[in-house]
């Protein structure tokens, strides 16, 4: 995530991501979903601007304006400015748990495509948050803004850090990768939106059916990550979520068998979709490969490099 400030204006970039490896286990007694994945951030961001405001007679009150870049050939679901959005949702929740009484008016800038497993929703709430811990003047600890992150989603506390990094838990325990290399990748996202309750529910109702996947791999994926090699992390890749959204729409398959005719290290959805990557050898191979996919007329294609 990247911050500055402009006078009383705070401005965040918050960067989508791609979930590397990601395996679901049984649901919790919190009714969350056990997990284990590697995320990586993506140069692609959304931009966030928040005034601390207090110029309504409710002086707490959280305001979100919303404009977006993509068009409905990108998605076909609205974006809600009230509690139904994770920043609001956030917000809200960090006066309550700090006892704030200022608001905060938030313009935010969609360009990362929604109900696509990139986590714009949670990369825009983590920003969120640090931008009001600062405009607030609340001087949280990290570690404390991300106790509030974790209940405001899965994603959310990855996003307070920066880099690659390995989740537990439903996702609120964040280990950094330090020293991870960069990556280059092709990112479709299709005319298809999955809602991640909708993908999650399809994931339990295969759960007595589906294959083990076997032992975790994600150390390993780990130490080729900082070694850079690409043959094997495209081997690493995993993605238990992937049967279960492929079962909502054709499109998911639809992609990946055009993905698989095609020179990447490897593929497949990214969270629970509907985007779908594949990892690439450099800069200008990822450009070559968003060419051809473009051509196929198979939604928004985007080439992007990881973060540091």
């Amino acid at each position: 995530m990247y911050l500055r400030r402009d006078e009383l204006r705070r401005i965040a970039r918050p960067p989508a991501k791609l979930n590397l490896y990601l395996d679901v286990f049984g649901r919790r007694g919190d009714g969350f979903h056990e997990l284990e994945t590697l995320m990586v951030p993506v140069r692609l961001w959304d931009s966030l601007t928040l005034d601390s405001d207090s110029s309504t007679p409710d002086h707490a009150a959280i305001r979100l304006s919303v404009n977006h870049t993509f068009g409905r050939e990108q998605s076909s679901l609205p974006i809600p400015t009230d509690s139904n959005n994770l920043v609001v949702r956030a917000l809200e929740l960090l006066q309550r748990r700090s006892n704030c009484k200022q608001g905060a008016h938030i313009q935010l800038v969609k360009r990362i495509p929604a109900a696509a497993g990139m986590g714009g929703g949670s990369s825009d709430a983590a920003a969120a948050l640090s931008l009001a811990n600062v405009a607030w003047q609340l001087n949280w600890s990290q570690s404390r803004l991300a106790e509030v992150a974790a209940e405001v989603g899965s994603d959310v506390p990855f996003f307070l850090f920066e880099g690659a990094a390995v989740c537990h838990g439903r996702g609120e325990h964040v280990e950094p990768i330090v020293g991870a290399r960069s990556l280059h990748f092709v990112v479709v996202k299709p005319p298809a939106d999955l809602r991640t309750a909708d993908v999650y529910q399809a994931f339990d109702e295969q759960a007595g059916a589906r294959d083990d996947l076997g032992p975790s791999q994600i150390g390993a994926l780990t130490a080729a990550l900082r070694r850079g090699r690409l043959t094997e992390i495209g081997r690493l890749l995993r993605n238990s979520l992937q049967s279960a959204a492929t079962t909502l729409t054709p499109w998911i398959e639809r992609v990946r068998r055009t993905f698989h005719e095609l020179d990447f290290f490897g593929h497949q959805l990214s969270g629970s979709g509907s985007a779908y990557f594949g990892l690439c050898r450099h800069a200008q191979h990822a450009r070559r490969l968003a060419s051809v996919l473009r051509s196929r007329r198979l939604g928004q294609v985007y080439a992007l490099r990881s973060c540091p």
